[in-house]
């Protein structure tokens, strides 16, 4: 173990309510996690479950996210089972489970070369959600040989090292579709799948997967007729024209791919990994400045915007004008800006998504009752303020998915910006939107809770470190537990033998919920869903046990953010062991501590005198110590607590996944 500044806590008292519940939390889904496994899987993890390849990876999603919190050993161990069997029977080169297809899913074989194949090629809102536990591996234990090799693999599928998968053109600095693949981008369609894009699968017979508009084919076609593909010819037009305009083209939804890149530079420490990040971001943020401040959804082979719209730049997959308008392009905003400015400190980069906030706000509206209301969407007259438009919606036909409207302003992106900055400007910009607010109580958790971008948990947390809502970490805590327990009672009481879990094909209930322990424990915003790394102001090691994540029994608190201070709070539960933490400067030790500030409470009076020491009748010592250095230690004896005033700067080291005692180079056993 490194030398390290070390300091010890002295206070005794009664744990506050929430270090209990959050230790609570942990041992709840400690004990139900494996429940799961036990009922849903074969004894070698695959789930019995059916579904799209990325919904098999979500299942364990944020399993070693909780070990690397303080979950037990056991967890990153059914974490990796769980994503190695999901990867095993989704090899393509046969079907490995027939017996789905006689049921309510097709199970189909996805991947080549362990990442998703040619025929099943997708785009970065479902690459990014099956790369959550991926990412995560590295967060959790950095030393697997495997996926180090699988982390620099997947990553020259994208900068143009992989001759099976070209992905990428380095002269245009375009990603060559928006659907990629370990076997090259997808540039050829047929009738179904443009239908699905352009008009939500309709009218093609049957049951369709309804997500809505998803691209379309404006300028070139103003209004696609419903049934297009019942004349060949036409037919023959409308496909041929879709990979034109829509396969034919980068969008800025893959700026996804960004955080595969830095997964690997984390990793490694290889600068092309960083130069390939800074490019595409970099060409992204140009064409943005070209297009009047505004980024366009789609760019031709040549990175020119609208190359194939007759300049237009909307109507992209997944951008301006698809039924969920900004929600699935400012996933990738965010994660490219939050990556480009872990890899260079410059904060400069974090305009590619204040500045869309700014534009979205610029156009916003008020409603009659004082709402402050965002527009989501765009089209052929401007910003769009009615609900979206889209194939008849009283065809009896079963839909899936929401339309998204004009809404009151989510907190996700303002959320992930301001945790970037903490700048008095974004401050500002949130602020302005909570004074437009009327129907919602940003103290409240909010009424859908879950892991993924929407969830209301975000306006709560700032409101806490505004100095409005108090008790905010028992409540999401509490919260987080209700909703554990109740995955956990569902798993319980289900009582379905084999044949009819695989029959009935119902998602298995995931009882481990990582993002209230996210944010109370390293004072962050919850990763991006579709495909963030890890966010943290702070991060925890168990010195004792050389392994990431709170000591057992030892539960934290970061009661205070600023630009360049963080307030943090450590609570030993347990009566009779004392605890050792490593307090580490964010994520992926890219920020520095330079000095720490805390109370140190006499020992004398505690047996001189114990009844005044329990009348809280106590002297206290006011220290100061330098720090200087990405880590500082705390010995925490039985029953014990501290708080520390830390100062910080943010964003000045490398970032790394490597551990407090792997020194310079992660030690992995076969490079």
């Amino acid at each position: 173990m490194p030398e390290m500044v070390s300091i010890k806590a002295t206070e005794i008292s009664a744990p506050p309510g929430w270090a209990l519940m959050e230790r609570n939390l942990i041992d709840l889904m400690e004990e139900a996690a494996p429940m799961m496994v036990k009922k849903y899987t074969e004894p070698g993890g695959a789930l019995y479950f059916a579904e799209d390849f990325d919904d098999l990876y979500e299942q364990f999603y944020n399993w070693c996210l909780f070990y690397a919190i303080g979950a037990d050993e056991s967890l990153l161990n059914l974490a990796l089972q769980g994503w190695n069997a999901s990867t095993r029977i989704s090899d393509d080169s046969f079907n490995h489970r027939l017996r789905h297809n006689d049921f309510t899913k097709v199970f189909r074989p996805s991947m080549y070369n362990e990442f998703w194949n040619l025929a099943q090629s997708t785009e970065w809102h479902h690459l990014g959600e099956d790369n959550m536990a991926f990412y995560d591996f590295g967060v959790a234990c950095p030393t697997v040989s495997e996926n180090v090799r699988r982390a620099r693999r997947f990553a020259a599928m994208f900068i143009g090292e992989d001759p099976e998968a070209p992905n990428y053109d380095p002269e245009y600095k375009i990603l060559r579709s928006p659907f990629h693949s370990s076997q090259g981008p997808r540039l050829h369609a047929d009738a179904n799948f443009v239908n699905t894009m352009l008009l939500a699968g309709r009218y093609l017979g049957g049951e369709v997967n309804y997500y809505g508009v998803r691209a379309s084919l404006y300028p070139i076609v103003e209004d696609l007729e419903l049934d297009w593909y019942e004349d060949p010819k036409r037919r023959e037009e409308i496909v041929e024209l879709f990979e034109k305009m829509v396969l034919e083209s980068d969008t800025p939804n893959s700026l996804g791919a960004t955080a595969l890149v830095t997964n690997a530079y984390l990793y490694t420490g290889d600068e092309k990994y960083k130069r390939w990040v800074l490019d595409y971001t970099e060409a992204w943020l140009d064409r943005m400045h070209r297009n009047n401040g505004i980024m366009p959804d789609n760019v031709g082979p040549t990175g020119k915007v609208g190359e194939h719209r007759n300049g237009v730049w909307w109507g992209g997959q997944y951008g301006w004008n698809h039924y969920q308008g900004y929600n699935i392009m400012f996933h990738s905003l965010t994660i490219a800006a939050e990556c480009a400015l872990l890899l260079t400190g410059d904060f400069g980069y974090l305009e590619l998504l204040r500045s869309q906030i700014r534009l979205l706000l610029e156009n916003s509206i008020t409603r009659e009752d004082g709402q402050l209301i965002m527009p989501t969407r765009y089209g052929p007259d401007g910003w769009c303020y009615d609900p979206p438009v889209g194939p008849s919606n009283d065809d009896i036909l079963p839909k899936r998915g929401v339309y998204t409207g004009p809404i009151p302003w989510r907190m996700q992106e303002l959320a992930h910006l301001y945790h970037a900055s903490m700048s008095t400007e974004d401050y500002e910009l949130i602020t302005r939107i909570r004074d437009g607010e009327v129907e919602r109580d940003w103290n409240e958790i909010g009424a859908r809770g879950g892991e993924k971008n929407g969830g209301e948990t975000e306006f709560a947390r700032f409101q806490y470190y505004d100095g409005l809502n108090p008790n905010w970490p028992e409540k999401i805590l509490s919260a987080e537990y209700r909703w554990a327990l109740e995955a956990f009672d569902k798993s319980r009481l289900d009582n379905r033998t084999v044949e009819e879990i695989v029959t009935t094909n119902y998602f298995p209930p995931n009882p481990v919920f990582t993002k209230g322990l996210t944010q109370v424990t390293m004072g962050a915003p919850q990763s991006v869903y579709n495909g963030g790394l890890l966010r943290a102001t702070v991060r925890y090691y168990d010195r004792d046990n050389a392994r990431p994540g709170l000591p057992r029994d030892v539960a934290a608190l970061v009661d205070k953010l600023g630009s360049d201070t963080v307030g943090v709070q450590l609570v030993n539960l347990s009566t009779t062991d004392t605890r050792n933490a490593i307090v580490q400067a964010g994520a992926f030790g890219e920020h520095q501590f330079t000095g720490l500030k805390y109370r140190e409470m006499g020992q004398e009076e505690l047996y001189q005198n114990p009844y005044g020491w329990l009348r809280s009748e106590r002297e206290y010592a006011e220290k100061e110590v330098p720090v200087n250095g990405k880590y500082f230690a705390v010995e925490l004896p039985p029953s014990t607590s501290v708080r520390l005033e830390v100062g910080i700067r943010r964003f000045v080291n490398n970032p790394s996944y490597a551990f407090p005692w792997h020194g310079d180079t992660i030690p992995v056993p076969f490079q």
